[in-house]
């Protein structure tokens, strides 16, 4: 039997689909492009319109050039627009994804601990699923409303097997890292951390993107009394930095909130850097309103934007609301995609004469590249293209966002 495996979207996708991939693989199945697959599987993505899009027109291909395939629709926008999809292709499959390995394989579930990661020199797993926080842009909670834990014991398995083979930074994943809360005993995502922290090896964890909420001050307390284990970097998702629209998204906290949390991270965990997203153009927001999140970011200092253009999703509160114009919403963004360069510079910057410990990631035509804890990328000038790990590496130039370093 041969299969096509296709990722769309987030992290949580990515890792769910290389347990998928190694579901099939141990079956002996074998990767194939999708015109010549038994089986075409696509994890899908519906965070945006384009996303849609991107998933339909891979849809309208297999149909057309392998239409005896059993084609298969699991992820986001399979969950969210199951209608939709039965109406517009009927010739499709949705499967939910805790009925994969019943449906594909006649298993009661499929096992979601990874061995390793394809194409990636960290490994991510996937700890915790689902949100129930129904922010009003946010199509997420009608795929994945459902709150789902790793048992501990399975999470300390995974870390220790993936180091085991190698992996130097590990990457905890899932739709809010923040609400792990282990099935078997409760304990929570600070728990977790004191556990992991007395595993053996040499290796660091990330943590993938936290809600403000969900970052206690045993997350905080952890990052600070294991500073070689725990990355001191957070993704924390602002959205806006305005409070009136802060309100209308019902995102649960103001920006006296966030600044507050920032500080606290800050002033208890050397060199830590925040890195945020934000929306432009949200419904709600005038132009005063957009400079107010413009200032706060500023004022801040964070490290870094991920930027998204606001776009409605059918279903959500805010899709109700009148809409800005695209041109508007296409002016903000780009006038925060502008900031966040600025504010990549600044950060890279002022680690100029710091010494980092840093995790290689890939050999390019410029040198060895690495990634430091607190998520700066890194070119280093001195090193064998063989290098693999986490090395010390002193930071001597930065230009554009990115740091030159010699290796120690």
């Amino acid at each position: 039997m041969k299969f096509f495996l296709k990722t769309f979207g987030c992290r949580v996708n990515q890792v769910e689909s290389q347990a998928i991939l190694e579901a099939f693989s141990s079956r002996g199945y074998e990767p194939t492009p999708f015109e010549q697959a038994d089986i075409c599987l696509l994890n899908t993505c519906t965070v945006t319109h384009q996303a849609d899009k991107d998933v339909e027109k891979l849809i309208r291909q297999i149909l057309r050039r392998n239409p005896s395939a059993r084609l298969v629709l699991t992820g986001c926008y399979a969950a969210a627009h199951s209608d939709h999809i039965r109406h517009t292709f009927p010739q499709a499959e949705i499967i939910g994804k805790y009925e994969l390995g019943q449906k594909l394989f006649a298993t009661e579930d499929l096992c979601w601990t990874v061995s390793g990661h394809e194409g990636h020199s960290r490994a991510f797993i996937k700890i915790q699923d689902g949100c129930d926080a129904f922010c009003s842009y946010c199509i997420v909670p009608f795929a994945r409303n459902i709150k789902r834990s790793k048992p501990l014991p399975d999470v300390l398995a995974e870390i220790t097997g993936l180091v085991q083979k190698g992996f130097g930074e590990i990457v905890l994943t899932g739709i809010n890292i923040g609400n792990y809360n282990c099935p078997k005993s409760g304990k929570d995502l600070a728990a977790l951390c004191e556990e992991i922290a007395a595993l053996p090896g040499h290796f660091r964890v990330r943590f993938s993107s936290t809600e403000l909420q969900t970052v206690t001050a045993g997350v905080i307390s952890a990052m600070a009394k294991y500073p070689a284990r725990f990355c001191n970097y957070l993704h924390l998702p602002l959205q806006s930095g305005c409070d009136k629209v802060l309100a209308a998204m019902n995102r649960h906290y103001n920006t006296s909130q966030y600044a507050a949390k920032v500080a606290d991270l800050r002033a208890r965990v050397p060199g830590a850097s925040v890195f945020a997203d934000v929306i432009a153009g949200f419904p709600a927001e005038t132009e005063e309103d957009f400079q107010t999140t413009y200032d706060f970011i500023k004022s801040q200092k964070l490290c870094g934007l991920h930027v998204f253009s606001y776009s409605p999703r059918p279903g959500t509160k805010a899709a109700l609301l009148p809409q800005l114009a695209p041109e508007i919403i296409k002016t903000r963004a780009e006038k925060l995609r502008a900031l966040d360069k600025q504010l990549r510079a600044d950060f890279a910057a002022s680690l100029v004469g710091t010494v980092q410990e840093v995790f290689i990631e890939e050999y390019q035509e410029q040198g060895v590249r690495g990634v430091t804890s607190n998520f700066q990328q890194v070119i280093l000038e001195n090193a064998p293209a063989d290098l693999r790990g986490l090395v010390r590496v002193k930071i001597t130039a930065a230009a554009d966002g990115l740091c030159q370093g010699l290796l120690q």
